[in-house]
């Protein structure tokens, strides 16, 4: 178009039209600023901004509310007596017009730190001074003698057999709630201990023994637990309808037994608890009362040492006779 009709073409034109398109672009802008590199380090993950940014100042929780109409997340969660919050779970109960036999839960907030090591998340089985339900747990009982097998089936065995019971289990044609076993036969249950996992028969679930009896006991009548979270454990104690002192009583029966999963001679394991039943909302209960009592090491040394001190006070003087 820019050359006229007759052919020829005016000086320099040929090599203007030769100049690529990137070449001129850039004369195009004559003006554009360069791209600079970018530096090590520049890109930083949205985590890293994060932490960089101050974080928000919250206003400090107040202790008590002026009436009954107020902002629970102002106000710092106020801590009950274990007999008043069981009368406040009943008051709820009335006044909402809910049922009268629901269950009682709790949950227990646990500190897993040792002074080297953190606890394992653990599980654990109690027999309650008070049923809750008069549902039994399907046990079975692994032995190879026909005696200690007859004893298991007089106590209430469900299952009770040896090693021809192994493929029944890997297969999924037999199952239960607990398993229990005598020593002798342990080797021979390996090929179990990935199916059955934390079921396992063990010595530290009082699985594994030579009382039949007492395990078969524990196990059909045993209310079982677990550390969910890593740190926490839900689970229900009673029935609303139940007295006060059986709810009480049933209570501190769990909470001892999760403690004694901590050395005895550690401050215990339990951090927080907070009750609730199925329809209410949770109450935060005071731990004075509830928790076994923990007698230092070094007490317990130092009661010795004053002890033997004493004795050799007391003792008299015994000096040498001559002949």
């Amino acid at each position: 178009a820019l050359a006229p009709r007759c052919g020829w073409v005016r000086a320099g034109l040929e090599q203007r039209l030769a100049v690529p398109a990137a070449v001129r672009a850039a004369a195009a802008r004559p003006f554009a600023a360069a791209a600079k590199p970018a530096k090590k380090g520049a890109q930083r993950t949205k985590q890293e901004k994060a932490k960089d940014k101050p974080s928000p100042r919250r206003r400090p929780l107040m202790t008590k509310p002026v009436d009954d109409v107020y902002l629970t997340w102002l106000y710092r969660r106020p801590f009950h007596d274990l007999e008043q919050a069981v009368g406040m779970l009943k008051k709820f109960q009335q006044l909402d017009f809910t049922h009268p036999r629901q269950f009682v839960y709790i949950n227990v907030f646990l500190d897993m730190a040792l002074k080297k090591k953190t606890l394992d998340p653990f599980s654990g089985a109690v027999v309650l001074p008070h049923r809750i339900t008069d549902e039994v747990n399907k046990v079975l009982v692994f032995t190879e003698n026909e005696q200690e097998a007859e004893i298991a089936r007089e106590n209430g065995a469900d299952i009770v057999g040896g090693l021809e019971l192994i493929k029944w289990i890997l297969e999924d044609e037999i199952q239960a709630d607990f398993y229990v076993a005598v020593p002798a036969i342990i080797p021979k249950l390996l090929p179990l201990r990935n199916k059955l996992k934390r079921k396992f028969p063990s010595t530290k679930r009082n699985s594994l023994g030579t009382d039949i009896p007492k395990m078969v006991q524990l196990f059909r009548e045993c209310h079982e637990y677990a550390v969910q979270d890593e740190r926490v454990i839900k689970t229900r104690i009673a029935r609303l309808d139940m007295p006060t002192e059986h709810i009480i009583a049933n209570l501190k029966t769990v909470i001892h037994d999760i403690c004694t999963f901590k050395p005895p001679t550690y401050d215990p394991i339990v951090q927080r608890l907070v009750i609730r039943s199925s329809t209410s909302e949770g109450l935060q209960v005071n731990l004075d009362g509830i928790l076994p009592q923990v007698e230092k090491a070094e007490e317990k040394e130092e009661e010795e040492k004053s002890a033997d001190d004493e004795d050799e006070a007391e003792k008299p003087d015994q000096k040498p006779v001559s002949t």
